[in-house]
């Protein structure tokens, strides 16, 4: 509090007892208590007051139309299609129309690969099952066991 340390304090707080005296002090605390109350009620009604002024002189549209051109990335992307005359015109359509198929016949493709990706799977696991039906080489067998750790 006001950049005091907890030493510098605890001398304020024993000077305060051996000026002010024991029997006042608890009054003075009050009195300080209220004192600081008042201020931040005044303090929060100037703040509120400021806001109300600020809405009704328009400051809050002017900040957020001042934030929307503070955006870099949006603010050009809007004046580019503005400029390129691409704001949901017959060219935007088209290109709308064209990305759309792009995404249809890549889709379509993925799909097919997909499939042909889990056939093999699928022949190589069969073939993979065929071949732990057949028993093991005699050299397989005759190695030892790995060690079992519990």
């Amino acid at each position: 509090m006001f950049g005091l340390g907890a030493g510098e304090m605890m001398v304020i707080g024993i000077v305060a007892l051996i000026v002010i005296g024991p029997k006042d002090l608890p009054g003075l605390f009050r009195t300080m208590g209220q004192f600081t109350g008042k201020a931040r009620m005044m303090a929060r009604e100037f703040s509120r007051a400021m806001d109300q002024a600020a809405n009704e002189s328009g400051v809050k549209d002017i900040s957020k139309s001042i934030s929307a051109a503070a955006n870099p990335t949006k603010f050009g992307t809007d004046k580019l299609k503005e400029a390129t005359g691409m704001t949901k015109g017959p060219a935007t359509q088209a290109l709308s129309e064209e990305r759309q198929a792009a995404k249809e016949k890549m889709s379509k493709a993925m799909a097919e690969a997909a499939l042909k990706r889990q056939s093999k799977e699928a022949e190589e696991a069969a073939s993979v099952g065929a071949d732990a039906d057949a028993p093991l080489p005699a050299e397989a067998s005759d190695a030892p066991e790995p060690e079992k750790r519990s």
